[in-house]
């Protein structure tokens, strides 16, 4: 905290990502499957605040609050609960209100609810000034909340393996430009996706998967960040699977490729379809299309990568005045 006041709420900008890489293998024994992918954080942005309060909870505002949990369920809330038990009980840690600007799509495979509870992870150690606790340690309480929270703190882009949680950064210099599409209510539940991948597998008999890798052309293609190279190495193993159970996707797919596109995927488990373009002016001429030509869903520009979760501002309270001669009042100056 720095002085001239004491820090009565803090506010914190968090990204949404994409997904350039998901390739899924064989099935764990804790029940998850072991991944390899690419994380890229994108220029579509919730803002979370924290502040001090006499009880837990969490208030949500913006295009999609109404699908936004805020009960004990929603993850932000226990991220601020799990980094408060890290302070035990030490003074300052006590219940905390939390305000979330949801501006990500939700359930829409851009790790929304992820991208809040690493939010809230920065907010709350900067309120309560947790100068003892450094990155690693706040990554691994990310990594008990969520497989994509760790990656949000750090944003860029980034390898994540086991279940997603083991974040490596990958070297990529300059800026993809991304135009997204959200079909509005075809959330898809990341299990229901991972089982028909699984269904699906087994109907071909692909069951013998190799333990995944992350792909050197597409690791050689986001060092020279060439486009067309970058939209040559996209791969997302679950995409088959979430167009099986939402068709549309399959449509939005082809209608941005026929459009210009220089390469289409659907993030994560879907449903939003990111598509890689050259520029800005090439974004802008397949928004425009997009919204006359294709299925109906919320078109937005972004670029790739940007920063992960960043405190944007505190709000303080001014501290009291040194003591000294009294110069005025009430009433008015003081006159001798």
């Amino acid at each position: 905290m720095s002085p001239g006041g004491s820090t009565e709420a803090v506010t914190v900008r968090v990204p949404g990502k994409i997904n350039l890489e998901l390739v899924v293998g064989p099935l764990r024994e804790d029940g998850y499957h072991e991944l390899s992918t690419v994380f890229h954080a994108v220029s579509v942005y919730d803002r979370v605040t924290v502040q001090p309060a006499s009880r837990w909870s969490v208030h949500v505002t913006g295009p999609f609050a109404d699908r936004v949990p805020t009960g004990p369920d929603n993850l932000a809330l226990q991220a601020a609960r799990a980094l408060a038990r890290r302070r035990s009980r030490r003074a300052g840690s006590g219940p905390v209100r939390i305000d979330i600007d949801k501006q990500i799509p939700v359930a829409g495979g851009m790790a929304g609810g992820s991208a809040d509870a690493a939010a809230t992870l920065v907010a709350c150690r900067e309120l309560w000034a947790m100068d003892h606790v450094d990155q690693d340690t706040l990554e691994g309480v990310a990594a008990g909340l969520g497989s994509d929270v760790p990656f949000l703190l750090r944003g860029g882009t980034a390898i994540g393996s086991g279940r997603g949680e083991q974040v490596t950064p990958v070297l990529a210099r300059g800026e993809l430009h991304w135009v997204l599409w959200v079909g509005e209510g075809l959330g898809l539940s990341t299990p229901e996706v991972y089982a028909e991948c699984d269904r699906l597998r087994a109907e071909a008999g692909s069951t013998d998967l190799p333990v995944p890798q992350p792909s050197g052309e597409l690791m050689a293609a986001l060092r020279r960040m060439e486009t067309d190279e970058v939209a040559a190495a996209l791969r997302n193993d679950l995409q088959a699977a979430a167009v099986s159970l939402q068709p549309l996707l399959g449509e939005v797919l082809d209608t941005g490729l026929e459009l210009g596109a220089r390469a289409g995927i659907v993030s994560g488990s879907g449903p939003t379809v990111a598509f890689l373009v050259g520029s800005q002016a090439e974004a802008i001429d397949l928004s425009v299309g997009l919204a006359a030509n294709g299925p109906t869903g919320d078109i937005t520009r972004v670029v790739g990568p940007v920063p992960g979760a960043q405190v944007v501002q505190h709000h303080r309270t001014p501290s009291p005045p040194p003591p000294g001669p009294v110069r005025g009042g009430p009433l008015g100056p003081v006159h001798g």
